[in-house]
């Protein structure tokens, strides 16, 4: 009942920058907290960013100073804007978001996943 749609990713030469959006939609009460995760070949999922609804953000080390982590809560859409890039960004990207539906309680949903390559 609840969707999350990327969009963005592609390739883009070192140091370069690309933007990435994902937009929750269906039976969505409130949204708690949304963020971003990635997965490079052989390796496991991992925190990128994140934001709470009321604003609070939270960064991999990795991407602090280089990534922007944002979000449009009217529009249920969080934004990541990646600059600097490195090839050791290279990695799948996820969306999470965790949502309160219509009923109490909280649960956790997933965008399909956006490719993200660095490379010269």
């Amino acid at each position: 009942q609840v969707q999350l749609v990327e969009s963005g990713g592609g390739l883009v030469q070192p140091g370069g920058s690309l933007g990435l959006s994902c937009a929750a939609s269906g039976s969505i009460f409130s949204i708690y907290a949304m963020g971003w995760y990635r997965q490079a070949p052989g390796k496991q999922r991992v925190l990128v960013a994140a934001i709470t609804s009321g604003g609070s953000t939270n960064y991999a080390d990795s991407v602090k100073g280089r990534f922007t982590v944002s979000r449009d809560n009217a529009k249920n859409t969080v934004y990541l804007q990646m600059n600097s890039l490195k090839p050791e960004d290279t990695a799948v990207y996820y969306c999470n978001a965790q949502i309160r539906t219509g009923v109490p309680g909280i649960s956790a949903y997933w965008g399909q996943g956006t490719q993200v390559t660095v490379s010269s």
